[in-house]
């Protein structure tokens, strides 16, 4: 493996768990959920636990890194979204 490729595989998933951040932040500052799927988000958790398990498994930390910053911002927002979900 190139000795970059790490570094690519890091970057990429810091901006993919970043991507939801602006979500997060709408979703506490304004306490409306309106248009936030759930479901999608149950999967979305599901989908990365397993690329975590499989990041451990490979003892690969870029994954297990990135993957648990983004399993962090979706339970967030998967807290925040049955919080507010009744809020008007």
């Amino acid at each position: 493996m190139k000795e970059y490729t790490q570094y690519i595989g890091i970057v990429a998933g810091i901006l993919t768990s970043a991507s939801l951040l602006p979500q997060l932040i709408k979703i506490i500052r304004e306490k409306k959920v309106q248009g936030v799927s759930l479901g999608m988000f149950i999967v979305l958790l599901l989908g990365v636990g397993c690329w975590m398990w499989y990041g451990i498994e490979k003892t690969d930390y870029p994954i297990i890194l990135t993957n648990g910053f983004s399993l962090l911002i979706n339970s967030f927002i998967l807290f925040f979204s049955i919080k507010y979900k009744n809020a008007k």
